[in-house]
């Protein structure tokens, strides 16, 4: 199955690259281009692609506001928005991942991890880019908040796991893979995938970048600011 992405990026030159790169891949294809959040909205709605990467600063209507009218739209329930930043140290990136986004990748990376992160988002997986730490949504949760008390609702809502349920929860908001998770618990990377998508079910979350979320938002899990 052919991976379609839609480009959001101001810079004519920059869309351009990544247009080259991604329709040299034999199983991805490029299916529009938008230059500001505005068009990226229009353009989700009209070809309802795989993935798009959103530069999070753009004129007008900007990558975070894009991404949640896209995130919070129905039909593109579907749609994985991968933010592309300049700077990985950035309290915007927090902000999409609470509007929707999947991830966020540096503009500096190579090739191959642009890529790499258009799959791994295809594939309904929460993308961290190589070059950030396990911990950095963590940190980036903790710096966005303006205290340290856990949400009630979210909390509440994690009655609703298992304990087995819990305990992937916590392990995928440590930035653990379904392979890692599988072998710390001595269990199939198959079960690992049943349970979190059994926990994205009861709490509302669209891909494993929510779950990470709700984990620190809710408490369950503590920042760590190494």
């Amino acid at each position: 199955m052919t991976i379609r992405v839609l480009l959001a990026d101001d810079q004519a030159l920059l869309r351009s690259a990544f247009r080259v790169l991604v329709d040299s891949e034999p199983d991805m294809e490029v299916v529009g281009e938008a230059s500001d959040g505005a068009q990226a909205v229009q353009l989700a709605g009209e070809h309802v692609p795989d993935v798009v990467l959103m530069d999070i600063r753009m004129p007008g209507t900007d990558g975070l506001a894009a991404t949640r009218r896209i995130s919070a739209d129905p039909a593109l329930v579907q749609v994985r928005v991968v933010i592309l930043t300049t700077f990985e140290v950035d309290d915007y990136v927090v902000q999409a991942l609470r509007a929707g986004a999947s991830g966020f990748l540096g503009k500096g990376s190579e090739p191959e991890e642009l890529l790499n992160a258009i799959r791994v988002a295809a594939g309904g997986e929460a993308l961290l880019s190589p070059t950030a730490t396990k911990g950095l949504i963590a940190r980036f949760l903790a710096r966005a908040d303006d205290g340290d008390t856990p949400d009630p609702a979210r909390s509440e809502r994690l009655g609703a796991l298992t304990g087995r349920e819990r305990e992937v929860l916590v392990l995928v908001a440590g930035g653990h893979s379904n392979d890692e998770i599988a072998e710390r618990l001595a269990v199939s990377p198959l079960t690992v995938k049943t349970h979190v998508n059994r926990a994205m079910a009861k709490l509302g979350a669209r891909d494993r970048a929510q779950l990470v979320v709700i984990a620190y938002e809710s408490g369950l899990v503590r920042p760590r600011m190494e």
